[in-house]
C-alpha cells in the first residue's frame, strides 16, 4: 500500500472528566470577531511536536537560525519559545507567519522572506534597507519581536486602557481600507493594531480556519477540552451525549477527541442521546420498546416483555420527543427473544464470531474484536454448535476509527464504512487524534472498507488568500 502518511508527531492531550452537556456560546468569525480572546491566548494548543510536525508544509521543519538571542535553534524551538514567554497561542505566531510571507508552506522562501518573516516592523512607506529597522531583521528577531509586541504593546494595554496605541478597541468604530469596523474583543483589536488592513485580516482569519478548524468524520466522538461534554458527529451535525451511562454503554471511549469550544459550536445540533443503551423505554401511548443503538425494537406484548426477562421496575417513561430520535427495529416477540448479539469463540480453533439470530459474522482480526466490542466478554462454544448458524460478511471496524496497515505509515479514519487515507501528519495533528488511538491491524482487515476520499483539513478547494499585509509598530 502507498505510504504517504509519513511520520506522525502528536499532541497528547489529557481527557478531562466528563460532565453534562454544556452548550458554550462562541463567537462565529467574522471582520469585527476574527478571533476570540481566548484562542489568541492558548498556549497550550500545540506541543513542540506539533509544531514541528505543522512546520512540515515547507521548509520551516528543517530550518536553524538564530533566536533573538543568537543561538542557533530549530524553528519550532524559537515559535515555542515565543509562545511561552508571551503568553500567545504558538496557532497564531504560526498563523502569522503564513499571512506575511507565506513561510509555513513555502518550500523554498527567499532569504528576505525569512529575515522579515512576521512582517514587523515594515509599516506601508517603510524601507527594509531603513538602518533603524535592522535590528528587527531575522527570523529569530521577528518571531520574538512579534509576540512581545502583541503582549505587552497590545494586549497589555488593552486590559488596563481598553484601546490600544493606535485607537483600535472593543466597541471602538474604526474605519480600516473604507470599511466602518467596530472590533468586539481584544484579540480582533490586535490584530487590527498589527495589521491595520481589512484583506490582510481576512486573509488570517481564513489561514487559521482552513488550518485549525475541523469538519471530523461521522462517528467522531468530540469532547469540549474544558467542560468535558462529550458529542457524537454524525451527518455533519453534533449530537449531545447527556449522561455517562449513554456514552459508556453505547461507545469506545478510548476514541474521544479533545477539542475546543469553537469548533464544537460549528456544528448544528442534532438529535441527544439520553438513555443508555438496552434502556426500556414506554411512550405516552403505552408501547415499550428496548433502544438498541439508533434503534427502537418494540415488544409486540407484555406478555413477549416478559417472556425476555424484563421487569417492570425497570421501564422509563419517555416522551415522543425522545423517541423520535430513534429509528424502528425489528420486533420482539415470544418466538424472536434475541434482543443483543453475542460473541462466540471456537472451542477448537479459537476463531471469533458476532452471532445474531441465526448469523454468524467472522471477527477476522483482534483489532476489530476491539475497536468494535471493547467491554463485551466471549463465550466459547464447539464447532458443531457454531456450524448451526449461517455464515454472513465479517465485522468490520466502526465509524469514526483510526486504522493503519502494520509495518505501513499509511493512515485512515473510518466513514461510513469506507476507509479516508489522512493525507498527513499537519491534518492528523490538527485534528486532535493520538498515536496511541490508532489501531494497526493486518492488510485484510483494512481492506474490509472500501477506500474513500482522502482527508485534509483545507475546508474548501478554493486557493488560499496570499498577501504581504504591511504591519506597523
Amino acid at each position: 500500500m502507498k505510504k504517504i502518511f509519513g511520520v506522525i508527531l502528536l499532541t497528547l492531550f489529557s481527557m478531562v472528566p466528563f460532565s453534562p452537556v454544556v452548550f458554550a456560546i462562541t463567537k462565529a468569525p467574522s471582520p469585527e470577531h476574527l478571533l476570540s480572546d481566548a484562542d489568541m491566548q492558548n498556549t497550550a494548543s500545540m506541543t513542540r511536536e506539533d509544531i514541528q510536525a505543522f512546520l512540515s508544509r515547507g521548509s520551516l521543519d528543517r530550518y536553524k537560525t538564530k533566536d533573538a538571542f543568537g543561538v542557533i535553534r530549530p524553528a519550532a524551538d524559537i515559535i515555542l519559545d515565543a509562545s511561552k514567554k508571551f503568553q500567545l497561542n504558538p496557532q497564531l505566531l504560526l498563523v502569522t507567519l503564513q499571512k506575511e510571507q507565506s513561510l509555513v508552506e513555502n518550500p523554498s522562501p527567499s532569504q528576505n522572506q525569512l529575515d522579515w518573516a512576521m512582517g514587523y516592523a515594515i509599516c506601508d512607506d517603510c524601507s527594509k534597507s531603513d538602518p533603524r529597522l535592522q535590528k528587527y531583521k531575522g527570523f529569530g528577531n521577528q518571531v520574538y519581536q512579534a509576540a512581545k509586541h502583541f503582549r505587552e504593546a497590545y494586549l497589555t494595554r488593552l486590559e488596563s486602557k481598553g484601546a490600544t496605541t493606535s485607537g483600535y478597541g472593543p466597541g471602538i468604530q474604526s474605519m480600516i481600507d473604507g470599511t466602518i469596523l467596530i472590533p468586539e474583543n481584544n484579540a480582533t483589536a490586535a490584530l487590527y493594531t498589527y495589521t491595520p488592513h481589512l484583506h490582510g485580516n481576512l486573509n488570517f482569519m481564513s489561514i487559521w480556519n482552513r488550518w485549525f478548524t475541523k469538519n471530523y468524520p461521522t462517528g467522531t466522538l468530540i469532547q469540549n477540552r474544558s467542560t468535558g461534554a462529550v458529542w457524537l458527529v454524525q451527518d455533519g451535525m453534533k449530537r449531545p451525549i447527556i449522561s455517562k451511562a449513554a456514552l459508556a454503554s453505547r461507545f469506545n471511549l478510548s476514541t474521544i477527541v479533545p477539542t475546543d469550544a469553537f469548533t464544537i459550536a460549528n456544528y448544528p445540533n442534532g438529535k441527544p442521546i439520553n438513555f443508555p443503551n438496552y434502556s426500556l423505554l414506554r411512550a405516552p401511548s403505552g408501547s415499550v420498546y428496548l433502544i438498541v443503538d439508533d434503534t427502537k425494537r418494540g415488544f409486540v406484548s407484555m406478555e413477549a416483555f416478559h417472556d425476555a426477562g424484563f421487569m417492570d421496575d425497570d421501564i422509563v417513561d419517555a416522551t415522543d420527543t425522545d423517541l423520535t430520535a430513534y429509528t424502528d427495529g425489528e420486533l420482539i416477540t415470544t418466538t424472536n427473544k434475541q434482543i443483543r448479539g453475542t460473541l462466540m469463540q471456537d472451542k477448537k480453533t479459537g476463531a471469533v464470531f458476532f452471532v445474531s439470530g441465526n448469523t454468524k459474522k467472522p471477527i477476522i482480526s483482534p483489532e476489530i474484536l476491539s475497536a468494535r466490542f471493547p467491554r463485551e466478554q466471549k463465550s466459547l462454544a464447539s464447532s458443531d454448535i457454531l456450524t448451526k448458524y449461517q455464515t454472513g460478511s465479517p465485522i468490520s471496524f466502526p465509524d469514526g476509527t483510526l486504522i493503519g496497515l502494520r509495518g505501513s505509515s499509511e493512515v485512515f479514519v473510518v466513514e461510513d464504512g469506507k476507509r479516508r487515507p489522512i493525507k498527513d501528519a499537519a491534518t492528523f495533528l490538527t485534528y486532535g487524534w493520538k498515536w496511541h488511538q490508532i489501531y494497526w491491524t493486518n492488510e485484510r482487515s483494512v481492506l474490509l472498507q472500501p477506500l474513500g476520499e482522502i482527508l485534509s483539513n483545507r475546508l474548501s478547494d478554493e486557493p488560499n488568500l496570499q498577501t504581504i499585509s504591511p504591519s506597523t509598530l
